[in-house]
């Protein structure tokens, strides 16, 4: 292990557990790391508290700076160019590992969305207090929610039909391979286990969060037969 390149966190609710730490540093090899408040890995922002505020006003900033930059050259891009880069320089910052967004809070998600908005403006050359609704359906923009859903719901198809680690594939377990769910009805319709949970956190979690997102897809979407591609599509 590299001490210099070492980053340490203590996870935990701050009410009963954080705020009553005292080890503020660990001794490593040599040296002595400190503890932080936020740390990086692959380029996520996560927090003692797991809350992802750190890192969505980390995006944020990063997004509206590259948003100020595309306004001054708007007038010059013709709209397919600017469509162009605002999906390379916001909407893939937006997707980035976004599946751990899911169930942040409305706060969060409303900043985020606030990107969107003006991303969308951007490209369509709309002013700031147009109705924003038309906008992203014409651009056939999805809300900022949805594409979280959607990329923990082709996770979990991916881990159904062997596709995914085993490790993440095994926090998806079918209805139909529990022998007391046998008889019901969503035994036949490929719904998946929903772990009980006692914590708002704990609904976040990928074993309970998979479920759920999973469970509400429509009925017609044909997840024991498609391919990635056609489920992606539906």
């Amino acid at each position: 292990m590299n001490a210099d390149k070492t980053q340490l966190v203590w996870l935990g609710i701050r009410q009963q557990q954080l705020d009553n730490l005292s080890t503020t540093e660990l001794s490593l090899l040599s040296a002595r790391v400190q503890f932080s408040t936020t740390v990086s890995d692959l380029g996520v922002l996560v927090d003692g508290q797991l809350s992802m505020a750190d890192h969505v006003a980390s995006l944020c900033r990063s997004c509206f700076f590259q948003l100020i930059q595309l306004r001054l050259v708007r007038s010059s891009l013709t709209p397919d160019a600017a469509k162009t880069l605002v999906h390379a320089f916001i909407i893939s910052r937006l997707d980035y590992c976004n599946s751990l967004l899911y169930g942040i809070g409305d706060g969060l998600v409303k900043k985020l969305q606030a990107v969107q908005n003006s991303a969308a403006r951007v490209v369509t050359g709309t002013r700031k207090y147009d109705h924003i609704t038309s906008i992203l359906r014409d651009l056939h923009w999805l809300s900022v929610r949805c594409p979280i859903d959607f990329k923990v719901a082709m996770t979990v198809f991916k881990c159904i039909h062997g596709l995914a680690p085993q490790y993440v594939a095994d926090d998806c377990v079918l209805a139909s391979t529990v022998r007391s769910r046998r008889h019901l009805q969503s035994a036949d319709t490929m719904k998946l286990v929903v772990q009980g949970t006692k914590t708002v956190i704990g609904t976040r979690a990928f074993a309970v969060a998979a479920a759920t997102v999973w469970n509400r897809l429509p009925a017609h979407i044909p997840t024991s037969t498609c391919t990635v591609q056609t489920f992606a599509q539906n």
